[in-house]
């Protein structure tokens, strides 16, 4: 994990600000041009703080744009720390394309010009978070549940604010309740009436400060007809879909027969999962990501590995493996307070206990 840093903000005047990075460029001397960067750099230093940005910001926004303070301070005493006249102006030309020019990719809203500001964002294929996100509406009332970090990093990377997402399985509501926290839109489809009445008002008791939709769809993501759904929003696909399904029969979620849970064997799991897969993609845009949030299993004492039989069943559909993360399960329920009772399970019948689970990104 990438260690919590607390973040401060300056506004700049983006005149005044690239003005002054010009002149310092006009400066044939390193030493004159670390003269003006630290005169700069004493002068941002006095500049009082602001809010974060709410998106990706340049010098035409409102009164000018907003900086990390702790970025921008290491970005000028990169410049000062230069031994030649020639490094100094390419950091200079850098730090102003930062300030002028905002490139991004098709699928996010990540500013690549200013990336060393993203520190929250993970980019390793290791996530070791055993702390639910509490925040806001987030909470543990519904067994098997996963983590609202998870979407949340999701929609990060692989969603622009204002795109629509899916979740065929949206149980609690997590992945719709971080859709309102991000200014992204969702359509949650859940089985289970009762729950999804629950899970409906749940989210709509999160504030909702982009004025985004969420909906809560009841109904069997296998067989839905998703793009009747879509079009009531005036939409023919969507631009992210993060599937987390049941593990099989490690949960019984419901009596349903079409339920996952309740599938009679591994092989009807990913088959019907498949079926769901197949189904989702054939609303997502091309070019876009869907994601699986899925664990393994214990069967008749071996190991079943239930995340790879679903990769490779979405990979036979076309979809491209992009990235595979493990994410660090030490906090489930189903484990705590009882760590000492796995452990020596795990020494019995020679097996490691599960503390991990697997997210596919895949892309159509």
């Amino acid at each position: 994990m990438v260690a919590h840093i607390e973040a401060t903000y300056i506004r700049i005047d983006a005149p005044t600000f690239l003005g002054e990075l010009g002149r310092c460029l006009d400066e044939g001397s390193l030493t004159q041009v670390r003269a003006r960067v630290a005169d700069l750099q004493r002068h941002l230093d006095r500049v009082p703080l602001t809010d974060p940005p709410t998106g990706s910001s340049g010098p035409g926004d409102g009164d000018g744009p907003i900086l990390r303070r702790d970025v921008l301070r290491a970005e000028l005493e990169q410049i000062l720390e230069a031994q030649t006249t020639a490094r100094a102006h390419y950091y200079l030309t850098r730090l102003q394309r930062g300030v002028t020019d905002v490139r991004t990719t098709a699928v996010n809203d990540i500013n690549l010009n200013r990336w060393k500001e993203y520190d929250e964002i993970l980019t390793d294929s290791l996530w070791m978070m055993d702390r639910r996100d509490r925040h806001g509406s987030h909470g543990a009332w519904y067994w098997g549940n996963f983590i609202p970090q998870i979407p949340h990093q999701l929609m990060l990377r692989y969603t622009k604010a204002g795109d629509w997402v899916l979740d065929p399985f949206s149980g609690s509501g997590t992945t719709l309740i971080e859709c309102r926290r991000l200014g992204r839109n969702g359509l949650g489809v859940e089985l289970n009436p009762d729950t999804a009445a629950r899970s409906a008002e749940v989210v709509g008791a999160e504030p909702n400060p982009y004025d985004v939709t969420t909906q809560v769809i009841v109904g069997d993501s296998a067989v839905l007809d998703l793009d009747a759904r879509l079009e009531q929003h005036g939409l023919d696909r969507v631009q992210m879909a993060i599937l987390h399904p049941p593990y099989h029969d490690i949960i019984r979620f419901s009596d349903a027969p079409d339920d996952l849970s309740n599938a009679s064997s591994v092989d009807a799991f990913v088959e019907r999962f498949s079926s769901v897969i197949a189904h989702v993609r054939g609303v997502l845009e091309p070019g876009r990501f869907l994601a699986i949030v899925i664990g393994d299993k214990y069967e008749a004492g071996s190991w079943v590995p239930l995340g790879f039989y679903v990769m490779q069943a979405a990979m036979a559909q076309g979809l491209a493996l992009k990235s595979i993360v493990v994410k660090n399960l030490n906090g489930t329920r189903a484990k705590r307070d009882q760590q000492a009772l796995w452990r020596y399970r795990a020494l019995v019948a020679g097996f490691y206990v599960f503390k991990h689970e697997y997210i596919f990104l895949l892309q159509n």
